[in-house]
């Protein structure tokens, strides 16, 4: 973006988990800054940008733009040099009646709109996409078949379907739109920021993101008995904002870069991680569940055996080295991600005591939207 404060740039989705941070990062930098919003009245979805608002006066605007309008970006991508395109439609699997309605068009379309607003603006230069590494692999099973078997941004998944982790399908197809729509002119640049499972501090109570319910089943007690060995590439959205904007602010930044760290982390090392605060929280599991256990019980929860073979144990290497070497990111420990996480859902929870949140029936069922859903 050449400099602090030089330029005006522009964030979809600003409301949400990851959006969130990336507005006050930009903010913090010295960045002119517009945030896009479903609703601008939302009161408890948009009160930390309105915060914002006060902190940084002058230099933040909102505006309402509805991923499935078409034009509905014009007016806030107007005179801005760089797009942050993070908004994504986010459902749990129990959510998904439709898979193609509920996710692959919203997700495609919304893409599709994103980018006919970019090519109706003449000062957009640089196209920051937030992806995942959902668009990289379907299952981990996938991963292994990756040379040396360690995660790798050359590679796009192939495996998921409309049927099987719409979600992930619905990303891949909306990074590969995005991608195409790059080639085929030469006014502006793109980058793909694919983060792991995003977790970390929430800036937007009201938020409605998977990514700050995921680990629910795990703090709420629903594996007490011991913890089913599912692992996780893991990504803090505090280091997931540093990179979108060392994306648009190096020139020479290019293609897809994970985001995530090196070694995958288990529910079981995520409970031991929080049981150093919390030592003596009866929710969080002491142990490990050998597998048998998990294969038997499993298709009670709704966790089929294909599933269970495709991720049960599977651990893989990332390579994250072209995050660290061109971006310049320097990861956060993930026990400080997880304890950051631990306590921001504390907080959130003693505040939104009157009602009840999705999830918690079916743990099982969790823990596979928990296992497929990496992205913001």
């Amino acid at each position: 973006m050449g400099g602090r404060g030089e330029r005006t740039v522009v964030v979809t989705g600003g409301s949400g988990f990851v959006g969130g941070h990336l507005v006050r990062r930009l903010l913090e930098r010295g960045h002119r800054v517009r945030a896009t919003v479903r609703r601008t009245a939302h009161a408890a979805k948009v009160r930390p940008l309105w915060e914002m608002q006060e902190a940084f006066p002058g230099q933040l605007g909102l505006f309402e733009a509805d991923l499935l309008k078409e034009g509905s970006f014009d007016e806030a991508f107007r005179g801005c040099s760089v797009v942050f395109h993070v908004a994504s439609p986010f459902l749990m699997p129990e959510q998904i009646k439709d898979g193609r309605r509920d996710v692959v068009d919203p997700a495609l379309l919304g893409t599709r709109n994103v980018l006919a607003s970019i090519e109706r603006t003449p000062e957009v230069r640089t196209l920051v996409f937030t992806s995942t590494v959902g668009a990289i692999f379907g299952d981990y099973a996938d991963v292994l078949r990756m040379d040396g078997q360690v995660l790798s941004e050359r590679y796009f998944n192939t495996t998921s379907t409309l049927e099987n982790n719409p979600y992930h399908y619905a990303k891949t197809l909306a990074e590969r739109a995005a991608w195409d729509a790059a080639a085929a002119q030469d006014r502006w640049r793109m980058v793909s920021v694919n983060p792991g499972l995003v977790l970390g501090p929430s800036l937007t109570p009201a938020s409605e993101s998977g990514s700050l319910f995921l680990l629910d089943e795990l703090f709420k007690g629903y594996f007490c008995y011991g913890a089913p060995t599912f692992s996780f590439t893991t990504a803090d959205v505090r280091d997931v904002a540093e990179a979108h904007i060392a994306a648009a602010e190096n020139p020479t930044a290019e293609g897809r870069y994970i985001v995530a760290a090196e070694t995958m982390t288990s529910f079981h090392e995520m409970s031991r991680v929080i049981r150093t605060r919390h030592p003596h929280d009866p929710r969080l599991p002491r142990t490990a569940l050998p597998h048998w256990p998990v294969r038997i019980l499993g298709p009670v929860f709704g966790l089929t055996q294909d599933y269970i073979r495709k991720h049960l144990g599977i651990r893989f290497r990332v390579d994250n080295s072209r995050s660290i070497h061109e971006l310049g990111l320097t990861y956060r420990p993930v026990a400080e991600t997880l304890l950051d996480h631990y306590e921001s859902r504390r907080a959130r929870r003693r505040d939104r005591r009157r009602g009840g949140r999705p999830g918690g029936r079916h743990a099982g069922r969790i823990t596979r939207w928990i296992a497929d859903s990496p992205a913001p």
